[in-house]
């Protein structure tokens, strides 16, 4: 995925919905995406169903990991304006 983020779009969608269950390795590779496209200027949104979410939620990342609950939610998001 990494190679991805370099050579792709500025930001991406990652679509998890069809995942059932994401441990602490998949949690830290998540960081690692998002941390690598805000470094090369974009961002990442990451579509996820109720299961995934609770487990991100319970370590408090469902904001820096900006999870969203379907594809349009994350391109109406992506299309939205910044905050910044």
């Amino acid at each position: 995925m990494t190679k991805y983020v370099e050579a792709g779009p500025p930001s991406i969608i990652l679509d998890l919905s069809a995942i059932d269950f994401v441990d602490s390795s998949g949690l830290g590779a998540l960081v690692q995406l998002v941390k690598k496209a805000t470094t090369e200027g974009g961002t990442m949104q990451v579509v996820t169903n109720p299961r995934v979410t609770q487990t991100v939620k319970l370590v408090r990342l469902e904001k820096f990991l900006s999870l969203q609950p379907s594809v349009d939610d994350a391109i109406a998001n992506l299309d939205a304006p910044s905050d910044s």
